[in-house]
C-alpha cells in the first residue's frame, strides 16, 4: 500500500496523469511515510526543503531525511548533512528530537 501511495504522490508532484498539486503530493507521501516507507520519508524531506506543498522548513527537512536514513534510504544521509550546514545547532537538536518522537510513536506524532 505504501508504495502505491508514494507512486500516487509522485504523480501529483510531477503532474503525471493528474494536475500537478504539491499539497496533494505531500498528503500521499505522508500516508506512505507513516507506514515506514523510507522513499516517501525522503521525498517528504525534499518537499519541506523546497517548500513544495508545505512551508519550507530546514528542521522538518532534516527530521524526514534523518528518519529516511534510519530506514535505509541511501541518499538521505548526504542530503541531511547538506541541510544541516544551513542550520544552527539548536535547530539540528530540535530536528533530531522530532525524529526520535516521530519514530518512537510509530510515525503517528510527526508534526
Amino acid at each position: 500500500v505504501a508504495i502505491a501511495q508514494s507512486n500516487l504522490a509522485f504523480m501529483y508532484q510531477n503532474g503525471q496523469g493528474v494536475l500537478q498539486d504539491n499539497a496533494e503530493a505531500v498528503r500521499w507521501y505522508r500516508l506512505a511515510a507513516d507506514q515506514g516507507y523510507a522513499s516517501a520519508q525522503y521525498n517528504l524531506g525534499t518537499m519541506y526543503g523546497n517548500g513544495q506543498g508545505v512551508l519550507q522548513s530546514h528542521v522538518l527537512t532534516h527530521m524526514w531525511f534523518n528518519i529516511a536514513s534510519a530506514n535505509g534510504n541511501e541518499t538521505a544521509p548526504a542530503n541531511r548533512a547538506s541541510v544541516a550546514e544551513q542550520m544552527t545547532s539548536d535547530q539540528i537538536a530540535e530536528a533530531q528530537s522530532l525524529a526520535r518522537v516521530c519514530m518512537s510513536s510509530g510515525y503517528q506524532d510527526c508534526d
